[in-house]
């Protein structure tokens, strides 16, 4: 080879190099939601390259800073924002209801009388395992009233069907799906209830509590880690497609974590997975090794991690088991003092909120009714007094959907915050109305009262406990309105920025991101999603119709609605 050869060699290598490192990517027309502060914020441009944000600013400087050859995204005046954050929600569990029918109102073409319920489960209906699942039922939703025993075993004589109530706590069975679980109405419930008709003695295919879970997980059964990666996979794309590059599973088991992980690892899921264990599985983690690392990613900044522990004490108020300090109202079958129950001890709430602060676990209460508040807040008082921490842990109580403004001060007082299920005054507000009268379901979540007080405030999904779409929850926090189309509590929405805070900023914040993401700023994840119009500008009860147009993954477009 002569000297000419080597000399355009040289350049062929050092230009192809260069169009290799230049990865940058310009955003700009539209609008530019940065996110930072109390108030929206916007930029002209938005530079990523590789999985960073390199600059935010004017567009002549966004071009500048660039390089010579990036790749110009032009928004057509869509909305691009900071990626949403799952702050509370059931990954493995949205991945296990792919198996099934969705049955829910945000399904495809979901179903609104009995009828067309029947048809989408005879239509969509594969069986696994041996059964027929669904998810998402919810009776209220359809028009003529919900399925019933008779309805199930017409359309299904022999084949063990299991519908998943939207609750994720309650369910019905077919008289195939009783039988091979072998349940009949001498069955003793343990932590629920075996409906029976009180008129024929009967059993009604209903089961509340410990029972459905119990008829889910061995109606769902054990499946291999091929099943698992699949159902994975399905996952992240309904987290992706509204809009969600971090996601979290609460009251996650040791082998779900052990498959998030090896998910994670193995590149099967791209999204980064939080796991949330209960105190239970907590106690395991650490009688394996005491020095778990709890609240940090496998990976530096992403990928896996274990963010703290779960304590819950009380469950659904519209079931009945939320735990009230007064009785509820018109609640058939509890009687008249019914009030919930507590699902921990208060010793065992006081052991393992000083655990948590001793041992620098963030600490996850979840407590609904205001008597399961008051009960954690006494231990975590009492954590704070016997350890002397004083220091933001970033504790939080999640729903925190009865609590009172003494109890709102105490969360200001000890850096609490509030995560609540705003989605919850759409599905249940009229039922709450019913079995807690006007005044109780008006305070129900409430997140301005906490706002005022300076409470750190957040809401999520609780996916599938409702539907995947933060747009749709941003819309329950701004207007209230029940599925009949009331008002509730009007003095408790919030505005949409604050909303739009509760999957971006307060999110990061809840998990120690907020260096790494929920905000638009140099050096920060580039994950993002573009909405195909700005919420901050829409019509308060258009924004439930907004979509996600693009969702970004650490520079990457890993979902896109074209």
């Amino acid at each position: 080879m002569n000297i000419k050869q080597k000399i355009v060699g040289l350049l062929v290598a050092c230009c192809s190099v260069v169009a290799v490192a230049n990865t940058s990517t310009v955003y700009f027309n539209g609008d530019i939601l940065t996110m930072q502060g109390n108030s929206p914020q916007y930029v002209e441009a938005l530079v990523v390259e590789n999985d960073k944000i390199l600059f935010v600013g004017n567009k002549s400087q966004a071009l500048a800073q660039a390089g010579s050859s990036p790749t110009l995204h032009d928004l057509k005046g869509a909305t691009i924002m900071p990626g949403f954050i799952d702050s509370w929600g059931h990954f493995t569990l949205v991945a296990q209801n792919t198996l099934g029918v969705n049955l829910g109102y945000f399904a495809k073409n979901p179903p609104s009388t009995r009828a067309q319920a029947i048809d989408k489960l005879l239509k969509e209906g594969k069986p696994f395992n041996g059964w027929i699942l669904s998810a998402g039922y919810s009776a209220a939703m359809l028009s003529d009233g919900g399925l019933s025993l008779a309805d199930l075993d017409k359309a299904f004589p022999d084949q063990p069907l299991l519908l998943q109530n939207i609750s994720t706590l309650a369910g019905q069975l077919n008289t195939a799906g009783l039988k091979k679980l072998g349940i009949t109405k001498d069955t003793k419930a343990v932590g629920g209830f075996i409906s029976v008709d009180p008129k024929t003695g009967e059993l009604t295919g209903e089961l509340i509590g410990a029972p459905y879970m119990d008829a889910v997980a061995r109606s769902a059964g054990k499946y291999s880690q091929a099943v698992t990666f699949d159902i994975f996979r399905k996952a992240e794309q309904i987290y992706l497609s509204n809009g969600f590059t971090t996601a979290q599973s609460y009251e996650a088991t040791i082998d779900e974590m052990n498959m998030m992980r090896a998910a994670v690892a193995q590149k099967v899921v791209s999204i980064d997975l939080i796991a949330l264990p209960t105190f239970d599985v907590v106690d395991a983690l650490l009688k394996t090794n005491p020095n778990f690392k709890f609240g940090a990613y496998d990976s530096g900044d992403r990928g896996f991690k274990v963010a703290g522990m779960m304590v819950p004490t009380d469950g659904a108020p519209q079931l009945g088991f939320a735990y009230l300090t007064k009785p509820y109202i018109n609640l058939n079958g509890f009687g008249k003092d019914w009030r919930g129950f507590a699902a921990i001890s208060q010793s065992m709430l006081d052991h393992y909120a000083k655990l948590a602060y001793e041992k620098n676990i963030q600490y996850f209460g979840y407590s609904n009714g205001d008597a399961g508040i008051d009960m954690t807040l006494s231990a975590i008082t009492k954590a704070i007094k016997e350890t002397g921490v004083t220091e933001n842990r970033r504790t939080v109580i999640s729903h925190s959907f009865f609590a009172r403004d003494d109890q709102l001060k105490q969360y200001k007082d000890k850096n609490i915050m509030a995560i609540s299920l705003a989605n919850h005054v759409w599905l249940y507000g009229d039922v709450y109305l019913q079995i807690l009268g006007e005044e109780r379901a008006n305070n129900f979540s409430p997140l301005k009262s906490a706002d005022k007080l300076g409470v750190r405030i957040g809401i999520h999904n609780d996916t599938p406990s409702s539907g995947p779409n933060p747009m749709f929850t941003v819309w329950s926090a701004v207007n209230r309105k029940t599925f009949s189309g009331k008002t509730l509590g009007a003095d408790q929405r919030i505005d949409v920025y604050k909303a739009l805070q509760g999957f971006t900023t307060s999110a990061a914040y809840q998990y120690k991101e907020e260096l790494t993401k929920g905000v638009l700023a140099k050096g920060l994840l580039a994950d993002l999603v573009i909405l195909d119009r700005n919420p901050l500008k829409a019509i308060p009860d258009d924004i439930k119709n907004i979509e996600v147009l693009q969702t970004i993954k650490h520079g990457k477009r890993l979902y896109s609605k074209e």
